[in-house]
């Protein structure tokens, strides 16, 4: 049976009032994957959401060895920073593989490591709070135009009460 892969694209601040929300729906995508045989999560590490999924993911294979978590980081000199936290750094150090995706920094790294994720993953989870503009938003239109599999943890003050689909929320009138 081929490996299912989850993925997570998500806002790298989150405000403190929206944490626990933003945690506990992470959590239960993250428990639904795994009920749904996902096994190998991505990552790309940015602060915020990445790294709350990262830690959900560790520790839900602390529970299930099968389990394994890749860390997609977007150039070197980032990796070489998230290995100075010693949080992150034991983080990192127990994801099956690190893939650095480029060795020098451009003003595309960014971009080039959520698309190296959105390719690899049948689904991916969307921390999202309703920003039109932005990396998260970005990766949200990646998933839809490559037909891969969206789930939503929606979070935060912009979320538009109209919201129906991450990515296309647009009401009626276009605004």
């Amino acid at each position: 049976m081929e490996q299912k892969i989850c993925g997570v694209t998500g806002h790298r601040e989150i405000p403190a009032e929206y944490m626990e929300q933003a945690e506990q729906g992470l959590r239960g995508e993250i428990e639904k994957a795994i009920t749904d045989g996902y096994t190998y999560f991505i990552s790309g590490f940015a602060d915020g959401a990445d790294q709350l999924f990262a830690r959900i993911v560790l520790e839900k294979a602390k529970e299930n060895p099968a389990l394994r978590l890749e860390a997609a980081i977007p150039y070197r000199n980032r990796y070489k920073r998230l290995m100075e936290d010693g949080q992150t750094k034991a983080m990192l150090e127990a994801c099956a593989k690190v893939a650095v995706i480029s060795e020098e920094w451009a003003s595309n790294v960014y971009m080039k490591r959520n698309r190296y994720m959105v390719s690899q993953a049948d689904r991916v989870i969307a921390v999202y709070d309703g920003r039109e503009k932005g990396g998260t938003v970005s990766t949200i239109r990646m998933v839809h135009a490559q037909r891969k599999e969206m789930r939503e943890v929606p979070v935060g003050p912009y979320l538009p009460e109209n919201m129906i689909n991450l990515g296309y929320f647009r009401n009626a009138s276009g605004r």
